[in-house]
C-alpha cells in the first residue's frame, strides 16, 4: 500500500479505535460513579444544566476516557504507521485535542478540569501511546 494511504489509514483506524475506547468509558462511568442527584447527563443540554452539581469524582471517567482513548488511538496509529513514523500518533493526539478544545467551549466544566484535561489527556497521552507501541517490526524482505 502506498505510504500516504498507510499514513491516512493509520490515523483513521487510530481515531476509530480511540473513539470506541473513549465512548466506552464515558458510558461506563455513570454506572460506577453515579451522577449527582437530579442530574440529567443523557443530553448535551441536560449535561450543561447539571455540570454545576458535579464534584471532583464525577470528572474521573471523562478524564480517563479522553486520556485512554488518546493513548489507545495513538498506540494503534503507531502500529499501523509506515516505517518507524510517530507522526500518525501525534496526528491522532492533535485531533483528539481539537475535540477536547471543542468540549471546553461547549461545556461549563470547572477551570481546573479543563486545564488538567487539555494539558495531560491528549498530546502527552499520544506520546505515551506511541512509546508503548515501540518500534514496529521492520517488514520482512521478500526471499524470492
Amino acid at each position: 500500500m502506498h505510504k500516504v494511504l498507510r499514513f491516512a489509514a493509520a490515523v483513521i483506524v487510530g481515531l476509530i479505535v480511540g473513539s470506541v475506547v473513549n465512548m466506552g468509558l464515558i458510558m461506563i462511568g455513570p454506572k460506577l460513579i453515579p451522577p449527582p442527584p437530579g442530574g440529567d447527563i443523557t443530553t448535551m443540554e441536560g449535561l450543561k444544566a447539571t455540570m454545576h452539581l458535579f464534584e471532583p469524582q464525577h470528572f474521573i471517567f471523562p478524564f480517563l476516557a479522553h486520556a485512554l482513548g488518546t493513548v489507545t488511538g495513538a498506540f494503534v496509529a503507531r502500529l499501523l504507521a509506515p516505517g518507524k513514523s510517530t507522526v500518525p500518533s501525534y496526528v491522532v493526539g492533535a485531533l483528539f485535542l481539537a475535540g477536547g478544545i471543542a468540549n471546553v467551549m461547549m461545556l461549563p466544566a470547572p477551570m481546573w478540569f479543563n486545564v488538567v484535561d487539555l494539558a495531560l489527556a491528549y498530546l502527552p497521552a499520544a506520546w505515551l501511546g506511541q512509546k508503548l507501541a515501540g518500534n514496529p517490526a521492520p517488514p520482512v524482505p521478500n526471499a524470492l
